[in-house]
């Protein structure tokens, strides 16, 4: 195998999950050549490619689509906090949840809407309000584990929080 497919695939088995522009920072490689690579990776079966959220992410053969859909998800800051969040403390509601992350309740639901669509995250009314958890939890805590953010995605999903707040402190 070329040495340059080696490392991406290398790369994405330490980081399942891993999106295109992740991938591509990372190995410090142009654009085209991760792509020719990736492209080739696909189609000898040693890359699973799939789109998650309007981002394409990488997986290594063996993660079922659940765990696919919940590392992308999780690779997002704010989606990986609401998460950690439940596991550490359990059922909250939304409410809860954006105040310890001092997010926006919107930003909450748009995260909390995602990770319900994907099954990572359960909603259910209970008494007029609305309560979240994590759904399969010991798996979830696993994949949270695997899906760290290097540096320069937290400070992308740092700044869109802090679009939205000065957005939401000026309505």
């Amino acid at each position: 195998m070329n040495e340059t497919r080696q490392r991406i695939a290398e790369h994405v088995g330490a980081n399942p999950g891993v999106h295109f522009n992740g991938l591509v920072r990372a190995l410090d490689l142009a654009t085209g050549q991760v792509q020719y690579h990736v492209r080739r990776l696909r189609d000898e079966d040693r890359l699973v490619v799939e789109e998650c959220c309007g981002r394409t992410h990488y997986y290594p053969e063996g993660y079922d689509a659940w765990e696919r859909g919940a590392l992308a998800l999780l690779r997002r800051e704010t989606s990986a906090d609401v998460v950690a969040l439940l596991l550490a403390r359990g059922e909250q509601s939304p409410s809860t949840v954006a105040d310890e992350l001092d997010v926006a309740d919107s930003t909450v639901a748009y995260h909390v809407g995602r990770l319900v669509d994907h099954d990572v995250v359960e909603k259910r009314r209970e008494d007029g309000g609305v309560r979240l958890s994590a759904a399969r939890p010991a798996e979830t805590a696993e994949l949270l584990a695997a899906a760290h953010q290097p540096l320069p995605d937290r400070l992308v999903d740092r700044f869109v929080r802090l679009v939205d707040r000065l957005l939401e402190e000026s309505a």
